[in-house]
């Protein structure tokens, strides 16, 4: 059985074709640059790599490069698509609406159209995805799958602002979190490292990529998380800022003249290590400019991992201890220096850092703590299109 996993964004059309049994990846890859010059296919399968530019002005001509590629006598996977059994599509905003992943239905989509406010930048290619992919394969189960859901558990305590209730009661101003399919696989994952039941672990878990967020999971259920009704608070990301006083927007509006459409695209797509740095958004690159002398990288090295370090502390308090610390995402599985200085003067609380194996684990899970920390510290992969294919199944009665 075959599941076709889609993540639409507004320039790209990333892809996963998973058979279910053998449980393996078939092939995947993206359609990225979208509606631009330039367009480009990265196809995988297997030992195959294909690299070629596209004619993809609009995301129906992405899905149509995604299924010339899939049939492909070269790269393909398949002979025909009816030989995919369901599309699972990733979702990222579900508001209060959506606490679990559900069956696409025309009800289903107006639904979601009206969380777009919610998620503006997001949701809309989301939308597209499902659209464009219901069109080329109709008449089988469409599932989406929801960043959101896993911080369904979240207590009010942690989830409202402290702005006029009435902007919660009417238009569900709350924190929502995101990053749910990867929290809640990488949960599960590193209780079954630690050889303990789910239910009887707190952790914090750092998703550490281009999006960055933490939180916290008490028995496997999330009671606070870093990011909030949009995917811009918290740490600082690749090019997102995170946390800023409000004022600042107030600030750059009066005194600079800047609208707050130019506003919103300074914090998401100007800041973070990019703004800091003035180098890159790739953290490899900011490590490497750094050790090369750049002060302003160092300083964006610095600041990233300063704000992680304070949402650890915070995040152990809220918990009321912490058994284990998890590195996850592009950076947390693949950065010796970052776990490190993140760990670096956590030994007050318990959180004690193996140097040794810290920097052997790069793109492997393993536990990095010394023998004598109190709470563990661990790299686990993460693995959100695993989470969709299983509530794909699962949603579309295919499991079993």
């Amino acid at each position: 059985m075959k599941i076709l996993v889609i993540n639409c964004g507004s320039s790209s059309v990333k892809y996963h074709l998973h058979d279910v049994s053998p449980d393996q990846v078939l092939a995947k890859g993206i359609v990225a640059r979208i509606g631009e010059e330039g367009s480009s296919l990265r196809h995988q399968a297997g030992a195959t790599v294909i690299e070629k530019n596209v004619a993809a002005s609009s995301h129906g001509e992405a899905f149509e490069v995604i299924r010339g590629a899939l049939l492909d006598p070269k790269g393909g996977v398949i002979s025909g698509v009816s030989e995919i059994s369901a599309v699972g599509h990733r979702v990222v905003h579900g508001g209060e609406t959506f606490v679990d992943s559900v069956l696409i239905t025309d009800d289903v989509v107006a639904k979601l159209e009206k969380c777009i406010p919610l998620a503006p930048l997001h949701n809309p290619a989301n939308l597209i995805g499902i659209r464009e992919a219901t069109r080329i394969l109709p008449d089988i189960p469409h599932v989406a799958v929801f960043d959101t859901a896993f911080h369904q558990t979240l207590p009010p305590k942690a989830y409202l602002y402290a702005v006029p209730y009435e902007l919660y009661e009417t238009h569900r101003v709350r924190r929502y979190g995101f990053h749910g399919m990867s929290y809640r696989y990488v949960s599960q994952r590193a209780a079954g490292l630690l050889g303990k039941p789910l239910n009887k672990v707190k952790m914090i878990i750092c998703h550490l990529g281009n999006g960055v967020s933490m939180a916290a999971i008490d028995g496997g259920k999330s009671v606070d998380t870093s990011m909030g009704l949009t995917p811009l608070e918290g740490l600082i990301m690749g090019t997102r800022s995170g946390d800023v006083d409000p004022g600042v927007i107030f600030f750059l509006h009066r005194e600079l003249g800047l609208s707050v459409d130019r506003i919103e695209d300074i914090l998401n797509r100007e800041s973070g290590l990019l703004g800091l740095s003035g180098a890159s958004n790739d953290m490899r690159d900011v490590i490497r400019k750094a050790g090369e002398g750049n002060q302003r990288c160092r300083l964006a090295l610095e600041a990233f991992a300063y704000r992680a370090k304070k949402f650890v502390g915070a995040y152990a308090a809220a918990l009321g201890g912490l058994d284990a610390l998890v590195f996850t995402a592009g950076i947390g599985e693949n950065s010796p220096l970052i776990r490190q200085m993140i760990c670096q003067n956590l030994e007050c609380m318990g959180i004690s850092l193996d140097e040794t194996k810290n920097e052997e684990a790069i793109g492997v899970e393993k536990l990095i703590s010394t023998p004598t920390s109190r709470a563990s510290i661990l790299v686990v992969r993460t693995d959100e299109e695993r989470v969709i294919v299983m509530d794909t199944l699962a949603v579309a009665g295919l499991a079993g």
